[in-house]
């Protein structure tokens, strides 16, 4: 299947997880799209000052890989910078939140998957 970027729908989410100002999130494939066991692919951008607030995953991990910016992202109450090619997994009981506290837009490519 090819999906145009012109048919992705792209949302807006504010203070997302409790996070600070808006998150916007491009969905690559949705959920019904796909045979696997992802729940969500997509391409997120966070602006200076904008957050995903603390969450947990339980029965699932998700992946962010940075496209282009630096975060500073927090897992389990450990802090550390990802930047420009840098990869985290976070799943099976873990916390984890990002932040984009830099001038330049911060955009990950996100992917949860269920176990």
């Amino acid at each position: 299947m090819i999906k145009r970027r012109a048919s992705m729908e792209t949302e807006i989410r504010k203070r997302m997880r409790e996070g600070s100002g808006e998150v916007e999130v491009r969905h690559i494939f949705k959920k019904e799209e796909l045979k696997g066991k992802a729940r969500l692919v997509a391409r997120i951008t966070l602006k200076q000052g904008c957050s995903i607030g603390s969450h947990v995953h339980g029965q699932e991990e998700e992946i962010f890989y940075v496209l282009k910016g630096e975060g500073v992202a927090t897992e389990n109450g450990e802090t550390f910078v990802l930047k420009e090619g840098d990869a985290m997994v976070t799943g099976g009981g873990s916390s984890h939140s990002i932040e984009n506290q830099s001038e330049n837009p911060l955009e990950l490519f996100a992917v949860i998957l269920l176990f």
